[in-house]
Formats: structure tokens, C-alpha cells, sequence
């Protein structure tokens, strides 16, 4: 075989597109160096605890924080768009049971735009996001019924995103103990600058294709355990670590042997990532005190640990890891952890594709040929 190649481009190769600005957007941004986490001009602090997750995504997606009447009317249309079509409902009720939430996820939003096409065009506008965000949380309640044998719980339209998730999947009105801390989760976990799922749903709207098309690459880009699958991977570690007293031992045995220690570090934040300070403080208040005082001192010997064996690698919790105890705090298993992030993320990516296609130029990035160009055919007797 040849050994000629194609001549490099003389600009430089990032790994993982590290530093290279792929889009401009007012919807967020990450100071990585300071750990901020900004929303449309506000302070992730400003807005977690104090706005509602209508609030926030109504800035998202408009720009500005919605006025009264503004606010009930989105409640409107949300509540009014959580009913999902008879063919969706057949699509989850064909999948196995086992089939991992996420995949029931991308393939519901799929069968929904296939479904409803009246709906969501080629065109995605205010309106679709509306309809698609408040779908989102009703298909994945919808599967997680249908795998234990139960009937989806028809939606009530009185009630706010976080209070209709937990109600459609457990068919009881949600205590505030509950629907609180998601309600904040939601809102920590909307939108967070260009990352993977983010990119992957601008890349697909920049082809002039549909808002469900665009957020089902998203939901697949987020599944993956170094984007969004993180936070089970998180409760799997606590589970096995299985006590405060076990920490230490498991956590050097852990580190002797090469394993990742889930929920720590970030590829932009290199200071603490302010969602999971936060999470922490919900984890403190919702959590059982044991599984929040193993988490703590999973924390602090993890920090701990990670310093000294790896000095100056900047390596500090990230939203992943709280997230496990505020999201077990309200009742949720481990499978649906990265699913409830997609119900937050659906405001954030739709609101990106609203924001690519207003400007829009095809995303089409050049790459480096490595391979060989001067082989030739021959036929296969003479191979």
C-alpha cells in the first residue's frame, strides 16, 4: 500500500474540536475558568430555586422572562400539548420491556414526528417547541408504565412541567418535597452552551430538517456516559461503595486500578461546576441523611484523592454528581436519571434550533485527510 497522503491542512487539528467556536448564541454560556453558568444575561444562581421552569424557558426560547400573562399562557400551551397520538403510544408499547429509557426516548420523538407531521414540518418554529418540550416528559412516563404492565396516566394540564412528569409516571399528585427539587434540577439542567447534544441538534436543524429529527440526534448524543449517562453511573458507584466507612477503601482500590471515578471533572468547567454546588445543598435537604452523608464523603476523599494523584488536573464535582441524590431523593430509578435530563435539555435544544435556524448556514466543517490517494485496482484473482 501506498504511504502518499493527502497534503494537511495548515490550520490546526483540535482534538474533539476543543477551543474551536462552531456558532454564535445569546441562549447560554460557560466561564469555565470562573464556574459560571449564565442564562440570557442571568446568573444560573439568579434563576435556580427563585424561577420556575416555565420562566426559564420562556427566556430561552423569547428572550426575555415572561410577565404574568405571558407566563399563563405558556402554562397554556403546555398543558394543552401533552396528549400523545394513539401510534406513539403503539410504537412504546411494541418495545421490550428492557429496552434502556433513552432508546424508548429517541424512539418515541421519532415516531411523534412521524406521527404528527401536521405539527412539526420542516419549518421549527415557537409553537413546535412548545409542543415538543411538553411531549417529552408524557413519552417517557408513557414507557415507563407500559415496562411494568401499567396504563400511561392520561396528563393533567393544570399542572407544571415538573408536577406532570412525576404525576404521569407514579399516577399521584406529586408532594412539594418532591416536585421541588426536579423543578430546580430542571432548571439547572436546561441549556449549557455548545455541548455534544447541543451541537449535534444545531448540525441537523442547519440541514433545513425538522425539530424531531433534530432533537432525536440530540437525545442520542446525550445518552452517551461521557455527556449525559453520567449521573446512574454515579449511583451505581455509591451503591457499590455501599457506606461512609467503605469510602476510602473503595475509592484507593478504585483509583490502583484504573477505574473513572463518576462525577468528577468537566471538560470546560476548571473550577466547581456552580450546578453542582447547588445540587449539593438540595441533596443536603431532600436526600436520606445516609445516602447524603456517604455522598459527602465520597466527595471529599474523591477531591482529596484526585489532587494528589493528579496535581494541577483542576478536577472538581460536576453537576453529575449530585444529581444522583436529588434525583433518588424524588423517586426516581437510576435508569431514568439521563432521561430526566432530556426533559430539561428539550427546552434548551429546541431553543438552539429556533436560534440556528434564524440564521442559518449549513454546518459543514472540513476535516484532514490521512489516507493513502494513489492506489490502484486490481482484479481479486490477482489479490
Amino acid at each position: 500500500m501506498s504511504s502518499a497522503t493527502a497534503t494537511a491542512y495548515p490550520m490546526p487539528k483540535p482534538e474533539g474540536l476543543e477551543g474551536v467556536v462552531a456558532a454564535s448564541t445569546a441562549l447560554s454560556h460557560v466561564f469555565g475558568e470562573e464556574g459560571r453558568l449564565v442564562y440570557r444575561g442571568y446568573d444560573i444562581h439568579e434563576l435556580a430555586g427563585k424561577a420556575s421552569f416555565e420562566e426559564v424557558a420562556h427566556l430561552l426560547w423569547l428572550g426575555h422572562l415572561p410577565d404574568g400573562r405571558e407566563l399563563d399562557e405558556l402554562h397554556r400551551k403546555l398543558g394543552a400539548n401533552r396528549d400523545l397520538p394513539d401510534a406513539v403510544f403503539a410504537v412504546l408499547r411494541a418495545l421490550p420491556a428492557d429496552t434502556a429509557p433513552m432508546d424508548a426516548l429517541r424512539t418515541g420523538i421519532s415516531a411523534l414526528g412521524a406521527a404528527h407531521r401536521d405539527l412539526f414540518d420542516d419549518t421549527p418554529d415557537l409553537e413546535e417547541a412548545i409542543a415538543l418540550a411538553a411531549r417529552v416528559p408524557a413519552i417517557l412516563a408513557a414507557f415507563f408504565r407500559l415496562r411494568q404492565g401499567l396504563d400511561p396516566v392520561p396528563p393533567r394540564p393544570d399542572l407544571n412541567t415538573a408536577q406532570s412528569y412525576l404525576y404521569q409516571l407514579f399516577g399521584t399528585e406529586p408532594e412539594p418535597r418532591h416536585w421541588q427539587p426536579l423543578e430546580v434540577y430542571l432548571v439547572l439542567l436546561a441549556d449549557h452552551g455548545m455541548n455534544a447534544s447541543t451541537f449535534t441538534a444545531r448540525v441537523i436543524a442547519s440541514t433545513a430538517s425538522d425539530l424531531c429529527s433534530a432533537l432525536t440526534g440530540a437525545v442520542g448524543a446525550l445518552k452517551g456516559p461521557l455527556h449525559g449517562g453520567a449521573p446512574s453511573k454515579v449511583l451505581d458507584m455509591l451503591n457499590e461503595i455501599g457506606s461512609a466507612e467503605n469510602v476510602e477503601a473503595w475509592l484507593t482500590h478504585a483509583l490502583d486500578t484504573g477505574q473513572r471515578l463518576m462525577g468528577f471533572g468537566h471538560r470546560v468547567y476548571k473550577a466547581e461546576d456552580p450546578r453542582a454546588e447547588i445540587l449539593r445543598g438540595m441533596a443536603e435537604r431532600a436526600s436520606d441523611p445516609a445516602f447524603y452523608a456517604l455522598s459527602k464523603t465520597t466527595e471529599e476523599r474523591a477531591l482529596a484523592l484526585l489532587e494528589e494523584r493528579k496535581p494541577g488536573r483542576r478536577l472538581y464535582t460536576n453537576v453529575e454528581f449530585y444529581s444522583a441524590a436529588v434525583l433518588a431523593a424524588v423517586g426516581l430509578p437510576g435508569d431514568m436519571f439521563t432521561p430526566t435530563f432530556a426533559v430539561s435539555r428539550s427546552v434548551g435544544w429546541s431553543a438552539h434550533v429556533l436560534e440556528q435556524v434564524a440564521n442559518n448556514r449549513l454546518i459543514r466543517p472540513q476535516s484532514e485527510f490521512v489516507g493513502p490517494t494513489d492506489l490502484h485496482f486490481a482484479p481479486i484473482e490477482s489479490r
